[in-house]
């Protein structure tokens, strides 16, 4: 059975309209969509797409990307 992860995505609003969409862990991996629900389907199929680059090219799915939270005062 294969692991399951998940992958965050970062959805911006643009000035212009719409959303421009990353995966911080995965560079390169970017999209955009006319909404939420276009910029989200988008972002799906990038990521299949993106897997699907990474294992045909037998390179690690793991980008070794490290991510942490620090608080900030407000």
């Amino acid at each position: 059975m294969a692991e399951q992860r998940e992958i965050e995505f970062v959805f911006e609003p643009q000035s212009e309209g719409g959303y421009y969409v990353y995966a911080p862990e995965l560079p390169g991996l970017h999209t955009q969509g006319e909404d939420l629900d276009d910029a989200t389907e988008n972002a799906r199929e990038a990521l299949e797409l993106y897997i699907e680059g990474l294992l045909e090219e037998g390179r690690p799915i793991d980008s070794g990307v490290v991510r942490r939270k620090l608080p900030i005062s407000v």
